[in-house]
């Protein structure tokens, strides 16, 4: 019996690609939550396309809580974060980006 931990990652890639299908983009979950299976790094669990040239390879993960100060609040669109000596990264809703990039993809139809 799969273990519920595994379940549950594999409902929230599923999740994570039907909502991108929702935005119009091409998105493809791995065979096993195993990137090489789209000839990728093993670390992959989907991708996201916007065109040919530009595709997105996510890695999903989903925890019980995630820490409050890494979710941005109503008043900002984004939280960038950065640990001491480390390289910076946004943190933003996933459906924004979704929009941001589905836009773009919108767009290049036909060009």
């Amino acid at each position: 019996m799969t273990h519920p931990s595994k379940v549950k990652g594999n409902k929230f890639e599923r999740d994570v690609v039907n909502k991108a299908k929702e935005f119009g983009l091409d998105a493809k979950r791995a065979y096993a939550s195993n990137g090489e299976s789209l000839g990728m790094h093993a670390e992959v669990d989907l991708v996201i396309e916007v065109d040919k040239l530009e595709v997105y390879k996510v890695q999903a993960k989903i925890r019980k809580s995630i820490a409050s100060y890494l979710i941005p609040n109503d008043n900002v669109d984004a939280q960038v974060i950065r640990q001491n000596r480390g390289e910076a990264y946004i943190v933003f809703r996933f459906e924004d980006w979704l929009k941001s990039i589905s836009a773009k993809a919108n767009n290049n139809v036909g060009s």
